[in-house]
């Protein structure tokens, strides 16, 4: 029977932690809050475990976890041949939302790793994580805690949401959102340079800085397709998506874009479909102006001028978009900087790559 007990976020009660460890120790699933997301973890070491949460999220097989770590003096428990570059960088940025692709420990259980022979592996910046992972006495092995393909959990109830019926032992509420809302940057160090495979709250302007280096940016990296080979969570399939058809609609240009966005909201409403928009507070100041507009519902996504807000509150939009009984939604794309790059990245994968763009109108 799934068992939920509060937490506090900042002096977490011992005996809930330790409640919840016990279920780690012996084999169990276990949700949990981090900084990022909330996480669906078991004990990295116990194979048959860590196959449960495939089971449990319907997770593609071929699709890896993130070890968690309490610290770096834990690394080479689950790494080995550790590039000095990532010592260098785990010590300024861990505990934090940066995940680091490393050669594998043969303690770690290939059902971990998906077959191969490097491993994700992250120190989460939450007390709660931290503590959980301290008592269990073992690294964690967690991806985000929803069902496979689905809007990552910011929310404890997106939790309970997916897994009421299901096979998760125990969930850990906090006290409320998760607080940067979008997963872990992954950051491939086996490689040189190295290689960014998911953005995320450390932004590529931030990993050159850490790197003191050039950051190689696949395409995938930015959302536009997949890569052959998933070596970390969220590289493969389509991720994040709402069950409702969803339309992603950028422009480089701010005026462009309001005309895009009312040139496509008006094209889909002449084909009798029910619309609903995901805009920024700015966007929908500009939109709310045309009348075939006004009356339409929106979910504001946050700030333009802030997209930190827009990562923060991003999933828990997509889940609400299919709260709205529409047809479609229609997203609003935002500059590729800072963590906009990890919001498009989510944006257009949510999308199923379905995005329209200025220079698609251009040349019709």
């Amino acid at each position: 029977m799934l068992k939920v007990r509060k937490v506090d976020p900042l002096n977490p009660d011992y005996s809930i932690i330790r409640e919840a460890s016990e279920y780690v120790k012996r084999g169990s699933l276990v949700a949990f809050p981090t900084e990022t997301v909330y996480g669906l973890g078991a004990d990295t070491f116990n194979g048959e475990a860590c196959l449960n949460i495939f089971r449990a999220k319907g997770r593609p097989p071929d699709n890896p976890l993130i070890v968690h770590i309490s610290g770096i003096n834990e690394l080479d428990r689950v790494a080995i041949d550790i590039p000095e570059i990532a010592i260098s960088v785990a010590r300024k940025a861990w505990p934090g939302p940066l995940t680091l692709i490393l050669p594998k420990s043969p303690d770690v259980p290939m059902e971990v790793t998906a077959g191969r022979n490097t491993v994700a592996v992250r120190s989460p910046a939450h007390p709660v994580a931290l503590e959980l992972i301290k008592v269990s006495g073992t690294p964690i092995a967690a991806p985000s805690a929803n069902k496979s393909g689905r809007p990552s959990p910011t929310l404890a109830e997106h939790v309970i949401e997916d897994y009421a019926n299901d096979d998760v032992d125990m969930i850990l509420l906090d006290a409320g959102p998760t607080f940067f809302g979008v997963e872990s940057t992954i950051v491939d160090v086996t490689r040189n340079p190295p290689v960014l495979l998911r953005p995320g709250p450390f932004t590529l302007e931030e990993l050159r800085k850490l790197f003191n280096t050039e950051i190689v940016v696949p395409e995938f990296a930015k959302g536009l397709g997949e890569a052959d080979v998933a070596l970390a969570p969220g590289m493969k399939y389509r991720h994040y998506a709402p069950r409702t058809k969803l339309i992603v609609v950028e422009c480089e240009d701010y005026d462009s874009l309001i005309k895009l966005l009312r040139d496509t909201v008006i094209d889909y409403l002449g084909k009798k479909l029910r619309v609903a928009l995901l805009i920024t507070k700015e966007t929908a100041n500009e939109l709310m102006k045309y009348p075939e507009i006004n009356e339409l519902p929106v979910i504001i996504l946050g700030y333009r001028g802030n997209p930190y807000t827009i990562a923060a509150s991003l999933f828990d939009s997509l889940r609400n978009l299919d709260k709205l009984n529409v047809d479609l939604g229609i997203a609003e794309g935002i500059e590729e900087r800072g963590i906009g790059l990890a919001i498009m990245n989510r944006l257009r994968k949510a999308s199923g790559f379905f995005i329209v763009k200025c220079k698609d109108v251009s040349n019709t």
